[in-house]
């Protein structure tokens, strides 16, 4: 009776560890079609500028903007963002279009001084046209403490994610979309940017790699618990097939 509970247990444990080994591996290949259909959309989205509130209105996460408005007061440095193998932030500043649509836009990266000494941003010239990719902002990764805090100096945020809602209220606005503008890399103004999509995270060939991982793990449960299953039925048939006349 005993080996039978310990056999049904076993099994139980098997089952769950290739359960959750086969779930991972589920994230991951969805993790991998989501950037991918990003990175798809993106040339259709660049090709194709719309006004800000067009394109903000229009379904889909990605559209091309090329738009006329003023920067507001108010910036947000964005933390833990490497390029280039150094640490920087990346330098946003609150933009409300002519026709008073409000977003975050992305002016670009900054290295920061190895005592991470915030920097000093000079305004942008405003008003002025502004062109470039509306697109999710960086991904939040591992989410631990406060999303973003004071400074030392007014109007100055230091953030390592961008809650749209906590931030409207910090930059006094009354609202803010969950997207940002990353702004052109032609445009004469700003830091150093590009328009990539995936800064600081994993491509999606990453992402099957990894799946095929969690896959092979869970393959690897099923296989053990079979041989300990095959072996245990050898076990108890040896015995039965001595004691037969």
């Amino acid at each position: 009776m005993m080996r039978q509970h310990t056999r049904v247990i076993g099994w139980l444990l098997a089952v769950l560890v290739m359960a959750g080994f086969s779930a991972l591996g589920l994230w991951q290949l969805q993790r991998m079609h989501a950037k991918q259909a990003m990175l798809d959309a993106q040339g259709p989205a660049v090709a194709q500028a719309l006004p800000l509130s067009q394109a903000l209105a229009a379904p889909g996460a990605l559209h091309g903007v090329a738009d006329h408005g003023r920067f507001l007061p108010g910036v947000v440095l964005l933390d833990n963002q490497t390029r280039h193998g150094r640490a920087g932030v990346k330098i946003y500043r609150p933009f409300r279009s002519d026709d008073g649509s409000v977003l975050l836009v992305d002016l670009g990266w900054r290295a920061l001084p190895p005592d991470r000494t915030l920097p000093d941003v000079p305004a942008p010239p405003s008003p002025v046209a502004v062109r470039g990719l509306l697109a999710p902002p960086p991904s939040a990764g591992l989410v631990l403490g406060p999303a973003f805090s004071a400074t030392g100096e007014a109007g100055r945020w230091l953030a390592s994610r961008l809650p749209a809602e906590g931030l409207a209220r910090a930059l006094g606005l009354q609202a803010l979309p969950d997207r940002v503008l990353r702004l052109d890399p032609a445009l004469p103004f700003g830091d150093e940017r590009d328009l990539d999509l995936l800064p600081n995270t994993l491509p999606p060939q990453r992402h099957l790699g990894y799946a095929v991982q969690w896959f092979g793990l869970a393959l690897t449960v099923l296989v053990v618990a079979l041989v300990l299953e095959w072996r245990r039925r050898r076990a108890v048939a040896r015995p039965a097939s001595r004691t037969q006349p």
